[in-house]
Parts: structure tokens; C-alpha cells; sequence
């Protein structure tokens, strides 16, 4: 009813007015503060584009700048806005930007440069400085940019920002998404000190390595100069600006938080190169400019090279850890301390240059075939490390095709001079000639021997022999320890009993003072009565000395008064024995001779014995005789058997009393007797 009083042409003006306000009012945008506003002109006089996303003059098309928060005002139908959010990157995270608009890439790019053109907030300026369409080699990092999402497409960790303009589109960018993610684009490299870890860099992007390089060399004349160049290609732009060259770089990432455009270039991580304590390492570079020989014109088995130049490194890396780019050189690594290479199978030691080796097989004197177990012990000069590897290329083939051969022919040729039991019983002897002898072979692949180790041979093909042989010398050095024991337990015993007699002595050592002392004072007073004796005897002596010449005198006057008188007793009884031995002679003689005195004195005597026992001769009563076969009794048989014994013994006395002459001295002593009568 409010306009009830209004005619046709009232309402029609009425209508077109509020028309005309309404359209008006639809072209104010509003945007919020966290959002932008992309305009699109759709009705231009300028016409549409030729070519290209967005429209630098005034065209029908995106426009190159963007809308912010707050109200704006555009035609409703000139113009069309389109929301779009602002772009994040959260902390510690990257982001990528593909520009769908811009300057085409030459062939020898794979990447956009904004060398220039590197504010992607500003796009009128980013196409006026000369920016590339295509991934751009800038990265934009944490904070929140208000980006031309119709210019840029920004792809982050979390989620992709872009305007979508055409169907597929949203393929292509998810799949550049994937490939960040396979390579871990959206963080930064971090290389921990803990880690031991150093990063290879390979570029994907600027020109490409001349023929006959395989590693791109360091921009500027050292790793310190390459800092300044690209920072740790962090800055794309200035790397290639300085001569960088596409491929695995030569320049390694070492601790530290790199932000890198994984699509410029990638980083792989490998362990650093550890140079241990008691080794040296050879490096052989594959890359780098060729370098002048300094090993000398003696060493004739290759060519050393400066430290920086292509070849076998003169100087090797001394004990410590290097940042060492494995894919442009090599580190051989070569003990400087003795180690041992064993002849033994199964015995590997923690270098494993010895994993191969084994028991020298021999063919002794006596034609046994014993295994040799062998260990040799060898050094390496640091010095000299380059011309071992330089000649031989690693230790390990140094060993099985070198020294392998050398010292098998050198035992071999040893165990043919010797049999077995020599070989066991020489052991030491042959260990002494042998690490004298093979010092020069040694030296002469730049090796110095140090000792030659020989173990105890094994069976061989036979098998049990050497186990017979050894048991008989065990015998043999048992029965030798045994004697030895004896031995030691006789001196032992010796000892013992010395100890013992010690132990004694010490325990009577009291007495034995006090009997020492007692023996020193009696010794002292037998001395002392020695003397006294000495002076009493001299005493006596000198008396007994006198008194002895007065017995002497005495006696020897008594002794001849005794003679004169004993000569006169003697030659009277003398004279009376000889008168008195003349008559018993004359009566034995006028008797019969001695024998019947004999028998007349025992008769006499037998007569005096019965008359002083009262015994009767004739028993006075016989009870019984007993008579023999010619009837004579026993009694009459005694009493006739003595008297004839007597009787006979008379007669022969007789007869031989008359046979019987004097003898010579009676005879001398009676002319004598009847001389001295006279």
C-alpha cells in the first residue's frame, strides 16, 4: 500500500531506482582479515588475454594484485572476486611455490629463476622483474603470506594453496607433494653433531658437468669460499651465479640446519669417514684435475699425486674424522700398528685380511705331510702407506695374492729339509732363521717384518702321526721332569734338613753357648792345672831322676853282690841237679829204663789209693759169676787183665829202657859233672 498513490510510471522509475541500488550495492566485497581477494575482470575494454593467467594491462582476466580485509567496492558484473585463504608455513617448515604464470624456462632449466623476481607477494612486480612460470627456486619459509593464489600455487606439509582454474590440475600438484615428501622437502636438512654424519648434496638444476667429470667441484677456491657464494646452497640463485654446475657436488653439508629447496637440490646422508687411532688413510679421488707424479723415479709401480688432484693421494689422512665425500675419492684405510696375519683356518682377525688364509701344507724329510699353522707379524709405515695401496690397491689383496704365495713357498721349502721330529724340535731355531730371512722379501713391498710366529704342526693327510710323536716326547720331557723333581725334591730334603738342623741349633743355641763357655772355662782350667801338673812333674822328674840314679847305684852294686851269690848258688845246685839227675838216670837205668819206673810209681801209687780206701782187692762174697766160654769169671778177668798190663808194660820198658841210648846233652852234662868232680 505504499504505493498505492504512485501510477505505472512512478513504479517503473521506482523499480529501475531500486534496480539500480541494488546492483550498485552488489559490488561491494567484503574480505575478511585472514582471507584475500582475488579479482577476476571478466567485461574489459582492453579485450581478453592473448596468452598467459593473468592480465598486466587492464585485460579481461586475474589481476596481478590481491585484495585484503576490509570492504571493497567493484562492479557486479565487470568483476568477480574469489576468497581465498592466506598462506601459512608453520615453524621450522618449508614451502614451495609453482608460478603459472611468467617468462618460459629456457631447455638448460629445470627450475624458475627469481633471481629478481623473488617478492611472490607482489605479483605485478614479480612479472615486471623478468619471473620465471614453473617451480621456482625460492623457497618461502615459516610465517603467513597474502599470495595471488590464481598466480601461485603453494604446496606445504599440511595442504596444498591454489585457485583451481581447470580440472587435473589438482593431479599435477598432489604429485609434486609426493615427491616433497618422498624426499623430506618440507623440513630442513638437520645434521646432528652426534650423529657423525655429513650430507652429499646433488643439484638438480644449472648447467651440466663437463665430459669426464663425475663430481661437480667446490664453488670458489675453498669450502670457506663457498659459504659466501650460496650459503650451503641455501641460495640457489648465487650458487649457479658463481659457476655451479648440476650433479653430486663435491662440497659436503656438515652440522648444522640447512633450509634447501629439495627440488633444487637433494641430501643424502652418509656416515663421516673415521680415521681410527693406529691407521692411516689412503685416498684415491676419482675427481679433480690430473695431477704431477711425486712418488720418484724409483717407484716404478704407479704415480702419487698432490693432496686436491686426481689419483692416489701422496699424503694420507692422519687418526681423526673428515667430512670425507665418499663418491668423489675413496679412504683406504691401512693399519700403522703391527698386526698379525694368521695361517690358521678359522682364526680371522678384527681387519679380516687374514679371513682367507690358511695352514701351510708341508712334505717333510721323512715324508710326512704336516699343516703349519703360521703367524706373521707385520707394520706398515705411515709414509708408506700410499705406495702399498698404489701398488697392490688394499691390504687384503696384498696379502692373499702377494704374501699368500711367498711365505707357503718359504715353509714349504723349510719342511723339505727337515723330518718331522726336527721340524717339532727346531721350531724356535727356524722361527729365528726364518723372520731374519724373509725381512728383505718383505721389504721389498714396502713392508717391514717384525716376527714370524710358528704354531705347533697339525696332521695332515695321514692324520694321528704327529699325535704319536708328540706323546713319545711328552714321555720323554715327562721322564726329564721327573729326574728334575727328584732333583729339586733331594736338594729340597737337603735344604730341609738344613733348615731343621738350624731350627734345632737355634732352639739350643742357650745351651750350646753355655756348654761353649762351660768347655772354654774347664779348657781354661785344665790349662791352668796343665801347667801346675807340668811344674809338679818336672818336679817329680828331677826327683825321681836323682832318687832313680841312687837305685841305679844301689841296684847295681846289690845286683852284682845277687850275681856273685846267685853265680855260687847256681853252680852249687847245678852240681847237685846234674849228681842228682846222673843217679836218677844211673837207678832208671839199673831199674829197667823210664817206663818201668813209670809202672813200678803207679803201682806204688795204686797200692797206696786201695790201702787208703779199705777197699778189698777179692770181694769177700761173690753172689754170682758170670763167666765167659772158657768159665773164667769177670772179676778175674780185670784183676789178670791189669796185671798183664803191668807186666807187659815192664817188659817192654825193659826192653826198651836197654835199647834206649842217652842222649847228647845228658851225656855232656855227666862229662861235664864228672869233669867238675874231678
Amino acid at each position: 500500500m505504499l504505493f498505492a498513490g504512485f501510477g505505472l510510471g512512478q513504479l517503473l522509475l521506482v523499480a529501475l531506482v531500486a534496480s539500480v541500488v541494488l546492483f550498485l550495492l552488489a559490488g561491494i566485497r567484503f574480505i575478511p582479515n585472514n582471507k584475500v581477494g582475488i579479482v577476476e575482470m571478466r567485461i574489459s575494454p582492453k579485450g581478453s588475454l592473448d596468452k598467459g593467467v593473468i592480465a598486466l594491462n587492464g585485460e579481461a582476466g586475474f589481476q596481478p594484485k590481491v585484495l585484503r580485509g576490509g570492504l571493497h567496492y567493484l562492479l557486479p558484473i565487470q568483476y568477480s572476486v574469489h576468497i581465498v585463504p592466506l598462506v601459512t608455513i608453520p615453524q621450522g617448515k618449508i614451502g614451495y611455490v609453482f608460478a603459472r604464470d611468467g617468462q618460459l624456462l629456457p631447455p638448460s632449466q629445470a627450475l624458475a629463476s627469481n633471481a629478481s623476481a623473488d617478492d611472490f607477494q607482489d605479483a605485478l612486480e614479480f612479472f615486471q622483474k623478468g619471473g620465471q612460470r614453473g617451480p621456482q627456486r625460492k623457497i618461502i619459509r615459516e610465517g603467513t603470506y597474502a599470495l595471488n593464489l590464481a598466480e601461485f600455487v603453494v604446496i606445504t606439509e599440511e595442504r596444498l594453496y591454489y585457485l583451481p582454474l581447470e580440472r587435473g590440475e589438482d593431479l599435477v600438484f598432489a604429485r609434486m607433494a609426493k615427491i616433497l615428501h618422498e624426499r623430506e622437502g618440507f623440513a630442513p636438512v638437520i645434521i646432528k653433531g652426534t650423529d657423525d654424519f655429513v650430507g652429499i648434496v646433488t643439484v638438480h638444476d644449472g648447467p651440466s658437468l663437463p665430459t669426464g667429470q663425475i663430481i661437480a667441484p667446490t664453488v670458489g677456491d675453498d669450502a670457506s669460499s663457498s659459504q659466501t657464494y650460496h650459503n650451503s646452497f641455501q641460495d640457489p640463485e648465487r650458487f649457479l651465479a658463481a659457476g655451479g654446475l648440476r650433479g653430486r657436488q663435491l662440497q659436503v653439508l656438515v652440522e648444522g640446519t640447512y633450509y634447501i629447496n629439495r627440488v633444487f637440490a637433494t641430501v643424502e646422508m652418509i656416515p663421516k669417514t673415521v680415521v681410527e687411532v693406529g691407521n692411516a688413510g689412503v685416498v684415491v679421488s676419482y675427481t679433480g684435475e690430473t695431477g704431477k707424479d711425486v712418488s720418484g723415479a724409483e717407484y716404478k709401480h704407479g704415480e702419487l699425486v698432490i693432496k686436491g688432484t686426481r689419483g692416489v693421494w701422496s699424503e694420507p689422512l692422519l687418526p681423526g674424522k673428515y667430512a670425507f665425500n665418499t663418491y668423489a675419492a675413496k679412504c683406504i684405510m691401512v693399519p700403522t700398528t703391527n698386526f698379525i696375519l694368521k695361517w690358521t683356518r678359522g682364526e680371522v682377525g678384527s681387519h679380516r685380511f687374514d679371513e682367507n688364509l690358511a695352514e701351510v701344507s708341508l712334505i717333510t724329510k721323512d715324508a710326512f705331510e704336516p699343516s703349519l699353522p703360521l703367524s706373521v707379524v707385520v707394520h706398515i709405515d705411515y709414509r708408506k702407506a700410499p705406495l702399498v695401496v698404489q701398488r697392490f690397491g688394499d691390504i687384503k689383496r696384498l696379502v692373499e695374492q702377494t704374501l699368500d704365495p711367498m711365505v707357503s713357498a718359504y715353509f714349504k721349502n723349510i719342511g723339505q729339509t727337515r723330518t718331522l721330529i726336527e721340524l717339532i724340535h727346531d721350531r724356535s731355531e727356524i722361527q729365528m732363521l726364518s723372520s731374519e730371512q724373509m725381512k728383505a722379501k718383505f721389504e721389498q713391498y714396502n713392508l717391514e717384518l717384525q716376527e714370524v710366529l710358528i704354531g705347533t704342526p697339525t696332521s695332515g693327510k695321514e692324520g694321528g702321526q704327529i699325535e704319536q710323536i708328540l706323546t713319545q716326547l711328552r714321555s720323554r720331557q715327562i721322564a726329564t721332569e721327573q729326574v728334575e723333581t727328584y732333583n729339586r725334591q733331594e736338594q729340597a730334603a737337603v735344604q730341609e734338613r738344613e733348615l731343621r738342623e738350624a731350627e734345632a741349633r737355634a732352639k739350643q743355641q742357650t745351651q750350646i753357648t753355655e756348654s761353649e763357655l762351660s768347655i772354654q772355662v774347664q779348657s781354661n782350667n785344665g790349662k791352668a792345672d796343665l801347667a801346675r801338673a807340668q811344674q809338679e812333674a818336672s818336679k817329680i822328674q828331677t826327683l825321681a831322676t836323682a832318687e832313680a840314679e841312687k837305685i841305679r847305684l844301689t841296684g847295681e852294686g846289690e845286683a852284682a853282690r845277687v850275681k856273685a851269690i846267685a853265680g855260687a848258688d847256681a853252680e852249687r845246685a847245678a852240681r847237685v841237679g846234674i849228681a842228682q839227675a846222673m843217679a836218677i838216670e844211673e837207678q832208671v837205668r839199673a831199674y829197667g829204663g823210664p817206663r818201668l819206673q813209670l809202672t813200678q810209681q803207679v803201682m806204688n801209687r795204686f797200692a797206696e789209693a786201695i790201702q787208703q780206701s779199705g777197699v778189698d782187692v777179692v770181694p769177700r762174697v761173690v753172689v754170682g759169676s758170670s763167666r765167659d766160654g772158657n768159665g773164667t769169671s769177670a772179676t778175674g778177668n780185670v784183676m789178670e787183665g791189669l796185671l798183664t798190663m803191668l807186666l807187659s808194660e815192664k817188659v817192654g820198658g825193659d826192653l826198651v829202657a836197654a835199647a834206649t841210648p842217652r842222649s847228647a846233652e845228658a851225656e855232656a852234662m855227666r862229662k861235664k859233672i864228672k869233669d867238675g868232680m874231678k
